[in-house]
């Protein structure tokens, strides 16, 4: 059950982020694409959150979230993060997940897991070309998340993420 909010999470943080700061704001130029549009749509979007989705699964250390889920459940994961950034960043998707601190409750998620799961999103991003303006925005959307999903304690019950 961890696994699975973890994988949830993961995806709904970065819509979650992605939707409070993405959207432009009141009074910015008309003219200006959102970054939905900058990303180049909901196709663009699916592919990011593919190649993203599967090095999370991949990799050995967050591997672990995602063990024992169903193929049905992972495409269920993939779809949640995959409306949840087309939502965040102004395209016309219904992210209907859990908030991130929710869904990532009692997984005791790490600052290093954080740390690599936010280097995966940079490689993906890396290797669809996304220009630094649009991958600058999206990271920086990210970020704000942290507080919710981070949650792992030191050693002597210090909590790590304040």
């Amino acid at each position: 059950m961890k696994r699975r909010i973890f994988y949830y999470v993961a995806i709904g943080t970065l819509a979650v982020v992605l939707a409070g700061k993405m959207v432009p704001a009141m009074g910015q130029d008309k003219a200006e694409k959102s970054l939905y549009q900058r990303l180049g749509g909901y196709d663009a979007i699916a592919a990011v959150v593919d190649d993203f989705v599967g090095r999370l699964v991949s990799d050995p250390k967050l591997g672990r979230f995602f063990t024992g889920l169903s193929n049905d459940s992972k495409k269920r994961v993939r779809q949640l993060v995959v409306d949840q950034l087309c939502e965040a960043t102004g395209g016309p998707c219904v992210y209907i997940g859990r908030d991130m601190k929710t869904s990532h409750a009692g997984m005791g998620i790490t600052e290093e897991e954080w740390n690599l799961s936010v280097d995966h999103l940079a490689a993906t991003l890396e290797k669809f070309k996304v220009p630094q303006k649009e991958k600058n925005e999206v990271l920086g959307a990210i970020a704000n998340l942290k507080k919710d999903i981070v949650e792992q304690k030191e050693m002597g019950g210090k909590d790590k993420t304040k």
